[in-house]
């Protein structure tokens, strides 16, 4: 008589369990029939099926829960309100400019759903790794001949060592523009990210606005990143190139690194002459297109949809726009070494966030 009614008690005790963190751990089905069935089982893994007991065994002692937690949460969503796990998957983008494409849905125990994103006509939206609000016709009439003629020691510091690290490039690249232009664009990024990373730990620490200053950083950035996406459908990048892009960027962010905390001013005004130059490759890569060395090929979609270019555009188009990107960047950080020449913060001046 004793052995019945502990037996029972542990069953009723059994069921109170699985009511508790059944839906934590397993899947809904698991849970209502360990729920509603006599305790005679093990609950076992991810699969959350019952496993028979030797007859005799008390249940309390045999309610086991051997569980890959992450693999469980996985497999069901029932702790975040309904069975989301019958739920279609979301196509993501394309694989084309390292946007990667999912063949299924990413489950996930947070219930983080990516959100549906169209074009304005209506359309899917491919790319994962810029959104529409992201987009935007680059003005190609800047003035692309404006140039800062070096008068301080500092300018003419910045100005020659812009031109010494040309030289190795044109003996490496030689007219290979394409490769060219992918190479400058792991470097032209790193400036953004260093610029806008420091201004926030500095505004952190004093406990100041930035003025809008590290938005506009980093948004260049990105601008550049996003250049280099694009020039990734273009020109396939060689093992060797891929090795020195390692090589180039780990000693010139470092370098940057540095110039930014001892001059923030020298730092900008290096970045200016460097965007003068990239307008001077690009420039060049025109020519090489018009004259027929380079073929005209169709614009990689990427690029259709970030600089919304017309469906018929080209090769010349991209290139084109990412000139006109370049030139921006020139003013925005030939401008900030100015703010610095004259005794200022950048705060004290509002930001040119948004200027394409």
């Amino acid at each position: 008589m004793m052995a019945m009614m502990m037996n029972r008690s542990g069953t009723r005790l059994a069921r109170s369990m699985i009511g508790v963190v059944g839906p934590r751990f397993f899947s809904a089905a698991t849970v209502r029939k360990a729920a509603t069935e006599p305790a005679t089982g093990i609950l076992t893994g991810a699969t959350g099926f019952i496993r028979q007991t030797p007859p005799g065994v008390g249940p309390v002692n045999d309610l086991l829960f051997r569980c890959r937690v992450m693999g469980v949460r996985k497999e069901s969503t029932l702790a975040l309100g309904g069975e989301r796990e019958h739920e279609k998957p979301v196509e993501a983008g394309a694989a084309a400019g390292g946007c990667p494409e999912e063949e299924k849905g990413i489950a996930s125990y947070w219930g983080v759903a990516p959100a549906k994103v169209t074009k304005d006509d209506g359309s899917e939206w491919k790319w994962n790794c810029f959104r529409p609000w992201e987009t935007y016709k680059a003005d190609v009439s800047i003035d692309l001949t404006k140039h800062h003629v070096p008068k301080t020691f500092l300018d003419k510091f910045a100005y020659w060592t812009v031109k010494a690290l040309r030289l190795p490039t044109d003996v490496f690249f030689q007219r290979r523009y394409g490769c060219r232009a992918m190479m400058l664009e792991t470097v032209a990024a790193v400036p953004g990210m260093v610029g806008g990373m420091l201004l926030h730990c500095k505004s952190l620490r004093r406990f100041e606005h930035s003025g809008g200053w590290i938005k506009a950083l980093l948004e260049e950035a990105e601008n550049e990143r996003m250049h280099l996406m694009t020039f990734m459908e273009v020109a396939k990048p060689r093992w060797y190139e891929r090795a020195l892009v390692f090589t180039v960027q780990g000693v010139f962010f470092n370098a940057y690194f540095l110039a930014y905390l001892a001059s923030p001013k020298l730092a900008h005004r290096i970045v200016g002459y460097l965007e003068e130059e990239a307008i001077h490759s690009y420039t060049e890569f025109l020519k090489e297109l018009d004259k027929g060395n380079i073929e005209n090929v169709p614009a990689p979609a990427i690029a259709i949809d970030y600089w919304r270019l017309p469906p018929d555009a080209m090769l010349r188009d991209v290139v084109t726009v990412v000139r006109a990107d370049e030139a921006h960047h020139r003013d925005v950080n030939h401008f900030a070494s100015d703010i610095h020449y004259q005794g200022r913060e950048l705060r004290e001046a509002p930001a040119p966030i948004g200027y394409h």
